[in-house]
């Protein structure tokens, strides 16, 4: 539940608030005076603390330096900082802390922004201030469908793009009956919503669903809902811990043993390796990213794992490449103003370890390539993170909406 914003509360957000300046050295246009402040700023605001901690987190704040480090620490003879804050899935924290990132502290871009809800507010709020956010951690296709802004981005994945992947193939398999699980807020009645279109394209049919509160612990009233429908696939509309809880809870109630399949519709690396093989083993699911497809991304992978003692999922090498995208865009323009690097972000291609050939589309998204995944089997796995058994390969442009398709106002006429 989101409580209202109390001095004690922003204290104790803005208190997490932690600056630390990478440097190095580094080529770009322009010089010194072509930027608004002594730093290109960016903020990695996202969920530290709670059920999406190992989703995106700590992570997702080292991958950015990561990408810092790779540009050399500094645009010419300017530093790049990265500024980093737990908002606690709360959109009037997150708000709060965005705007003394902004009108305080310099900040020229946020990224990262888990929770659609938190996204969705951040987003708007960057409108008004004129300022870059390129969300990662957020899912839903809303950020660059009807709420899209000339200055919001969305890279690694979206809502439609996980229902193309997982709903369409499971319902191609022979999962035509369809009873959903959802979280209540943003995302999950997106990812609901698109899930369900793919579905009833693909010949299925929705026969229910059910929705419960964010960081739910008890699933077994709602479970039980979804096996008394006698839907082929139950599709949990939801992510991070509770995604995890209602697997676990599903197994004690035997509904995969009971001819039910559970289709996990956001479900990461991070979720699949604290569950355990035992009980993930043959969910099937969508990602952006692998650290396992060659030796680009095992190399990165082995890189990120010196760091932190894990492999990274699709939202942190997602946010190593929308910092990198970034930072290229603010090089091109040499200079941090908005207008000018917004131009280059669109422009630019997206050539690095998350995508080859990645396009910005005019509404903000990030089209690439995305995966459909079989979660191993415990025989099946070689190491620890031995995870995942490509299934297929979803291209781009059938995995992500035109600009045409998406609702934006900005480009729904072009």
């Amino acid at each position: 539940m989101i409580r209202t914003l109390g001095g004690a509360v922003l204290a104790a957000a803005l208190a997490g608030t932690a600056l630390g300046a990478l440097t190095g050295a580094a080529a770009a246009q322009g010089g010194a005076d072509a930027f608004s402040g002594n730093a290109v700023r960016i903020g990695v605001l996202n969920d530290q603390s709670g059920l999406y901690a190992q989703y995106g987190g700590q992570g997702s704040v080292e991958a950015a330096r990561m990408a810092v480090e790779d540009m050399g620490g500094k645009i010419g003879s300017v530093p790049i900082e990265i500024l980093t804050a737990d908002h606690q899935n709360k959109p009037d924290i997150a708000s709060a802390i965005a705007r003394q990132w902004y009108d305080r502290d310099g900040v020229d871009a946020i990224m990262e922004l888990t929770t659609s809800s938190v996204a969705l507010a951040v987003q708007g709020l960057s409108k008004d201030k004129k300022k870059i956010t390129i969300t990662t951690g957020a899912a839903t296709s809303d950020l660059t469908g009807k709420a899209c802004t000339p200055y919001g981005y969305h890279w690694a994945f979206d809502t439609r793009a996980l229902a193309v992947g997982t709903g369409g193939a499971l319902t191609r398999a022979g999962g035509n009956t369809w009873f959903f699980l959802t979280a209540d807020y943003a995302f999950g009645s997106a990812l609901e919503a698109d899930t369900s279109k793919v579905v009833i394209a693909n010949g299925g049919k929705v026969v229910g669903s059910v929705r419960h509160p964010l960081s739910n612990q008890d699933f077994s009233s709602f479970l039980l809902q979804a096996q008394g429908s006698k839907a082929k696939v139950i599709g949990l509309a939801n992510a991070g811990l509770d995604t995890s809880n209602a697997i676990k809870q599903a197994a004690e109630y035997g509904i995969v043993e009971g001819g039910q399949k559970l289709a996990a519709l956001l479900f990461t690396l991070s979720e699949v390796h604290g569950l355990g093989l035992k009980v993930a083993q043959g969910l099937t699911l969508t990602e952006g990213w692998y650290w396992d497809a060659n030796d680009e991304t095992r190399a990165f992978g082995q890189r990120y794992m010196k760091r932190t003692g894990r492999m990274p999922n699709m939202i942190q090498a997602g946010t190593y490449s929308a910092v990198l995208s970034y930072l290229k865009a603010v090089k091109a323009a040499g200079t941090d103003e908005t207008d000018a690097v917004n131009a280059k972000l669109k422009a630019l291609p997206v050539d690095d370890v998350f995508a080859h050939g990645g396009t910005v589309q005019p509404d903000g998204l990030m089209v690439h390539d995305m995966y459909l995944f079989e979660v191993k089997k415990p025989a099946e796995s070689k190491s620890e993170w031995d995870l995942y058994k490509l299934i297929s390969t979803i291209p781009g442009k059938e995995a992500f909406a035109s600009p045409a398709e998406s609702g934006c106002p900005l480009t729904a006429a072009k």
